[in-house]
């Protein structure tokens, strides 16, 4: 069997997606504090590592294989170990597929930033990628319940999530929040000003390669050249006008428009361009991306009303930005063949009953299933660091390791003060 070019491509795409985790890695370690940098990097590193070993066992077979349980999650028995795989083509596309999952858990890291024990996440992210995001990766994209075929796609229409809307922005948003909840904030949550960036360059290095791996993440699946074009426009201009929307949010509402409101803006609008990008025109996804913008930076403020530390705004850029590009098809999708569309072109509502559908199911079964996981963890072994390992940094408690050192190995930079310094 002779190579593709479509093989390549995907392989290429496949690539580019593995590489956002450590871009992630970068973003949220920049983002966080000195004193929780490395824990930050570590906590991506090693969902590479565990999603990794599981996507083969079991995970691909989990969210491809024969249905399960009326469409729920698919059958891993018959490719346990990719073992009928091998010699196929197949594995290609099942690489690419474990990259989306690799990232998926990974973002979910950042909403509990400074407080988590190593291990506790270790043993999250294999049982949340098994029970929550292979079944929902099946349900939509495997032919599972919410697809075309299943028992709520062909009740209430089939939802348009082509690069992962509910999957992985809504699926990894949601379950942030829940762990923020059962986690607990942070000793010092409300102190003013401990939440700003402590190493700028190093976030926007992280947003840099989002964005960049972030073509292959929407582009991977184009089936033509046509298609391709406009999933690389679109990818280019909503996370362009999210960006400038969120940094005008910023200056009307704080004074000033920052660079981590920069690198957040993007992130929104990639975010919500992600479910939509094979099927808005630029002018939409020009609009998207000011909703997802607009909207994920009002949307941060509201860990402050409402009492949840989401350390890093996984809620607000995630969860916000992938309902809004979610929902928003249903009024912005483009016609296929004259026929269909979002109400804006004259499809009536039945696109956007089914994006509300679709949205809702991944917030009821994400929000059960990982309150679950959650609370066994947080019951047994638990999953906060003490106190006093958390007033001195999960770097150190955790690690070992200290982010920053200078001049003498042994004379490592002091987190805690320079914190109380600035």
């Amino acid at each position: 069997m002779e190579l593709s070019t479509t093989d390549v491509w995907i392989m290429v795409s496949a690539a580019l997606v593995l590489l956002m985790t450590p871009g992630l890695a970068f973003f949220y370690g920049g983002l966080a504090r000195a004193k929780a940098s490395i824990n930050m990097v570590m906590m991506s590193f090693v969902s590479i590592g565990l999603v990794g070993v599981v996507w083969v066992l079991w995970g691909y077979g989990m969210s491809a294989g024969p249905a399960l349980l009326g469409g729920v999650l698919g059958n891993p028995v018959p490719d346990f170990g990719l073992a009928s795989s091998v010699g196929t083509g197949d594995l290609i596309g099942i690489g690419f597929g474990a990259t989306f999952a690799i990232i998926t858990v990974a973002l979910i890291s950042g909403a509990v930033a400074d407080r988590t024990r190593f291990v506790s996440w270790s043993i999250f992210v294999p049982i949340w990628v098994t029970l929550v995001y292979c079944p929902l990766a099946f349900m939509v994209w495997g032919g599972g319940l919410l697809s075309a075929d299943g028992a709520i796609g062909s009740t209430f229409g089939e939802a348009i999530d082509f690069a992962g809307g509910t999957v992985v922005h809504i699926n990894a948003g949601l379950a942030a929040l829940v762990l923020v909840y059962i986690i607990g904030s942070r000793t010092d949550f409300r102190a003013k000003g401990f939440h700003k960036a402590h190493n700028v360059p190093l976030l926007m290095i992280g947003t840099a390669m989002l964005w960049f791996g972030w073509f292959g993440f929407n582009g991977g699946a184009a089936g033509t050249a046509e298609e391709a074009g406009l999933i690389w426009v679109n990818t280019l201009v909503a996370p362009a006008a999210a960006m400038l929307a969120f940094l005008v949010t910023e200056r009307v509402r704080d004074g000033h428009a920052t660079s981590s409101g920069a690198a957040a803006g993007v992130v929104a609008g990639l975010v919500a361009i992600t479910p939509a990008c094979a099927n808005v025109s630029p002018l939409g996804a020009l609009a998207l991306g000011i909703l997802a913008g607009a909207g994920a930076a009002l949307a941060i403020g509201l860990k402050y009303k409402f009492g949840y530390d989401d350390a890093l705004d996984v809620v607000g850029v995630h969860l916000v930005a992938g309902i809004i590009g979610t929902v928003a098809l249903g009024f912005i999708a483009l016609p296929v063949d004259g026929e269909g569309g979002g109400l804006l072109y004259g499809g009536g509502v039945d696109q956007l009953v089914a994006q509300v559908v679709a949205t809702l199911f991944a917030i009821v079964y994400t929000g059960v299933m990982t309150t679950i996981i959650a609370l066994a963890i947080h019951k047994t072994i638990g999953f906060r660091v003490s106190p006093e390992d958390e007033a001195r940094g999960v770097d150190l408690s955790e690690h070992s390791e200290s982010a920053y050192a200078f001049g003498d190995e042994s004379a490592s930079y002091d987190p805690i003060a320079e914190e109380a310094r600035v």
